[in-house]
């Protein structure tokens, strides 16, 4: 893997900034501050994204990479099946509601219909609900293997709910898909670690440039009204992974997707803004990161795509990618060597200790709090032999057996694990039985990823479960996995909504 070289932000800068404030307070002229001299010059690199999403047609993107994204595709529409169910879709149907929203766009799970920017925003929050959606993976070694994107969730949301509104094929939405998540992926990977590392939620604050660069191509916009998309939806860029553990997590993902198809909405109506908004010295990879990797996304667009490599993991369980490699290969030595609960007198987990501070309820008491916990996720395995939605509550979380259990899992950064690199999510497991026995395994990936990857089969099996979770009707789930898998025949993506709405004819 190559190693990334960032630009470093002086402090001199945000001293600078402390003076010249004084100054202007004593009434003083205070001289512009420029960015820090090591921050990359790449002129044009937005209007070469601009061109990406303008010149790209659906015979270049190889058969491989849509026949992966047709996977993550129905994960997603399982998901906001699933994710309509959760405490967070009551109450966000019903703030829209008191927005009076009106409209024809299909809110999944519902018989709602409501404009599309707050279909886009709900069904985001719903495919997020769970924290069980795809994951885009780390291709460099100083990035955390897993914390990039959730690609799906901004674009889906946002050019299902546009495609309900004209006419739009199969090809046509498939295509307008990739070049959403082509680019939001991309800017994750070329923007500064500090990124994600100092706080940001690269879900919501890189998200929003995947859905306008989505329904900019569903739009057929030009080249002034694509970039226009892109300054706009900076501007709505926010996310902080404070509240990962709560309903803000799911928010963030749904408002990306909104910001994006709004940013587009206005463009199209004649709206401007920066056109060099990615490299420009006050713009997004500046002002959220301090710098970016030029390398990373300058003439990368496509080349290769992301679905292909490094690639987009489905997650097995509704908790954080992080968790998964050690929940797979725990699965696989509890089904070895028939381990009972009751067998247990400790579990020691090792990992990097990105993936300790990240998965940070290690005494979770609900069920959000229960996604980014790794005590929770081996305890609950160990006693059910598996962790589903139903798993992921707050009356499971608060049982006293899970409580026990959680006490015998000691979670801690492993020498090994830390010195194996953050592109991977190295797991080291050792179960101390009660007669003395230990069972040890290992694993980096966990099932869904690109190294032990689902097939279409297999995600079809996950999006019953999500559906018989949602109660929806048998008939509609398979018909919706049947159009799915041949997506780009489709003559109309609306013929898609019914299936999945509630609302009767």
């Amino acid at each position: 893997m190559r190693r990334r070289e960032f630009g470093k932000t002086s402090l001199g800068v945000l001293g600078a900034t402390f003076l010249a404030d004084r100054a202007d307070a004593a009434g003083a002229e205070a001289a512009p501050v420029a960015p820090a001299v090591d921050f990359p010059k790449t002129p044009g690199l937005t209007q070469y994204v601009g061109q990406f999403v303008l010149q790209t047609k659906y015979e270049n993107i190889p058969a491989e990479v849509i026949e992966l994204g047709k996977k993550s595709i129905l994960d997603g529409f399982g998901l906001a099946l699933a994710g309509s169910r959760a405490e967070s879709g009551p109450i966000s149907r019903k703030y829209v509601e008191q927005c009076g929203g009106s409209g024809k766009a299909t809110v999944i799970g519902t018989a709602m219909k409501t404009s599309p920017r707050f279909a886009a925003l709900l069904n985001g929050i719903s495919i997020h609900a769970d924290d069980f959606d795809d994951t885009q993976l780390a291709a460099a070694k100083d990035r955390v293997y897993g914390l990039l994107m959730h690609p799906t969730v901004p674009v889906l949301p946002a050019i299902f709910a546009l495609a309900e509104q004209r006419p739009v094929s199969g090809k046509e939405w498939l295509l307008a898909y990739q070049i959403g998540a082509e680019v939001e992926c991309k800017i994750a990977e070329a923007i500064s670690p500090r990124h994600y590392q100092d706080g940001f939620h690269t879900t919501g604050t890189c998200g929003p440039f995947g859905s306008a660069a989505a329904c900019a191509k569903l739009l057929g916009f030009d080249l002034k009204k694509t970039l226009n998309s892109f300054g706009l939806a900076a501007s709505q860029s926010g996310g902080l992974r404070e509240n990962f553990g709560t309903m803000t997590k799911p928010f963030q993902a749904g408002h990306a997707a909104e910001s994006g198809l709004v940013s587009a909405e206005m463009a199209a109506l004649g709206w401007t803004a920066a056109e060099q908004i990615l490299e420009a010295d006050r713009g997004f990879f500046h002002a959220e990161g301090g710098s970016y990797d030029p390398s990373a996304m300058m003439n990368r667009l496509g080349q290769p795509w992301t679905f292909a490599d490094p690639g987009v993991s489905l997650k097995p369980y509704p908790s954080g990618s992080l968790t998964h490699p050690a929940m797979t290969e725990l699965a696989r030595l509890i089904a070895v060597n028939n381990i009972q609960a009751a067998q247990v007198e400790k579990v020691d987990v090792g990992a990097n200790h990105n993936m300790t501070t990240t998965l940070l309820h290690h005494n979770p008491n609900t069920g959000l709090e229960a996604k980014f916990s790794m005590e929770f996720c081996i305890a609950i395995l160990l006693l059910e032999r598996k962790a589903g939605l139903a798993q992921f509550s707050d009356q499971v979380v608060q049982r006293p057996d899970v409580r026990e259990m959680i006490r015998k899992i000691n979670f801690y950064v492993d020498p090994q694990a830390e010195s194996a690199g953050f592109d991977k999510m190295t797991s080291i497991l050792k179960i101390t039985l009660k007669n003395d026995k230990v069972i040890a395994g290992q694993a980096a990936f966990g099932k869904g990823s690109p190294a032990n990857p689902m097939s279409f089969d297999e995600a079809s099996e996950k999006f019953r479960g999500c559906a018989e979770f949602a109660e929806w009707p048998q008939a509609k789930t398979e018909k919706i996995i049947a159009f799915v898998k041949v997506l780009e025949a489709a003559p109309e993506m609306s013929a898609l909504s019914p299936l999945l709405s509630s609302a009767a004819g």
